[in-house]
């Protein structure tokens, strides 16, 4: 019997045996006193694999992004991000709400990318009529696409002429640093080069590294300690939290270099949903496969997938998100799936239908 293939997000995934096994042998203390063993030392890693000075232990990226802002920002400030980024649409309105920083959303385009000149225009004048520009913030990868070193180099280098500091909401960095990992590197060889362009970064552990909880905030000790104060106020300070840290770590350790599977997972996806009349792939270009679906059917399609065992996201597009819990044959039964329903719908529609005659 076919097992439910869940590609609703990588945040699904369970953890390892070897992984479970980390966490129940990891050494604890009261991280709120500052010594449980396991999370400093996976405040350690990540802050020397990254570049940082320091880095502080988050139980989510929505927590940790948050506490970043405010430690870059002030009441009254503004910070730049785009549009549809994730610390701008998708959490709550946390910087606006609790640290009242303005954000400037400005337009991307398809995979992401702030215009440059749009940046330049939106950064305020030093005039008591506008909040202060204080930040940009990027992300990487934004909807499974990588952003490019070059635009990176370009964005951050603006930022810092014009005085802004600069955050990355990578709590996908790590994939990104697998697609751009050049021969011969390894993927936290290549996140450093991403993250260099960078005051602070998040970075989260729960999505494709397959821990069950947790993110961390990098930069300069100052920064962290002002982030340290904000964690605080935010309910973020865990006790033996270390047993969370020991997985975060774990995965650090043991699951960088298999991101590349989810990658030739998503594209073995996307190569089995190419071809199929009234749907069209639009990204896999890490673990992330986004799909169009035509004539409003993408509620139904949602629901005959998962009526055959095959959990996404989306209505009228579809979100496919690989992991370490897919394999080869879950990610060709859901392919088989999609093209089934396809299948059925254009039979449906193509069946002869009988006028004026009794049926008996």
């Amino acid at each position: 019997m076919q097992k439910t293939v869940d590609l609703r997000s990588d945040t699904v995934t369970q953890p390892t045996a070897a992984m479970r096994a980390a966490m129940f042998d990891a050494p604890l203390g009261d991280d709120v006193f500052g010594d449980d063993p396991s999370v400093n030392a996976l405040q350690e890693k990540v802050a020397a694999m990254l570049g940082f000075e320091a880095a502080l232990f988050m139980p989510t990226g929505t927590q940790s992004n948050l506490c970043g802002l405010m430690a870059h920002c002030q009441r009254g400030d503004e910070y730049l991000v785009g549009q549809s980024a994730h610390t701008y649409r998708y959490e709550g309105g946390g910087a606006a709400v609790l640290g009242s920083i303005q954000p400037q959303p400005l337009a991307q385009n398809a995979s992401g990318q702030m215009a440059l000149e749009d940046i330049a225009n939106a950064i305020k004048p030093d005039d008591c009529h506008f909040a202060q520009t204080r930040l940009l913030c990027l992300e990487n990868t934004w909807n499974g696409h990588p952003m490019p070193l070059e635009y990176l180099d370009g964005a951050t280098r603006l930022a810092k002429d014009k005085g802004l500091a600069v955050h990355l909401d990578g709590a996908r960095l790590f994939n990104a640093a697998a697609a751009a990992v050049q021969p011969g590197e390894s993927v936290a060889a290549s996140a450093l080069r991403i993250t260099s362009y960078f005051d602070s970064v998040s970075v989260c552990f729960s999505k494709g590294l397959g821990a069950p909880v947790g993110s961390a905030l990098c930069g300069s000790k100052a920064f962290i300690a002002r982030a340290h104060r904000v964690r605080k106020m935010a309910g973020g300070g865990m006790r033996q939290s270390g047993i969370l840290a020991a997985a975060a770590s774990f995965a650090l350790d043991n699951h960088l270099e298999r991101l590349a599977q989810d990658h030739a997972m998503a594209q073995r996806l996307a190569k089995g949903l190419g071809n199929i009349a009234g749907l069209q792939v639009r990204s896999a270009q890490t673990n992330i496969v986004f799909v169009d679906v035509a004539d409003g059917k993408g509620p139904a399609l949602l629901a005959y997938l998962k009526a055959h065992g095959v959990l996404a996201t989306g209505l009228i597009g579809l979100r496919f998100v690989t992991h370490l819990d897919v394999d080869a044959q879950g990610i060709d039964h859901a392919a088989a799936c999609v093209r089934a329903f396809f299948d059925e719908a254009s039979a449906a529609q193509s069946a002869p239908t009988l006028r004026g005659a009794a049926v008996y």
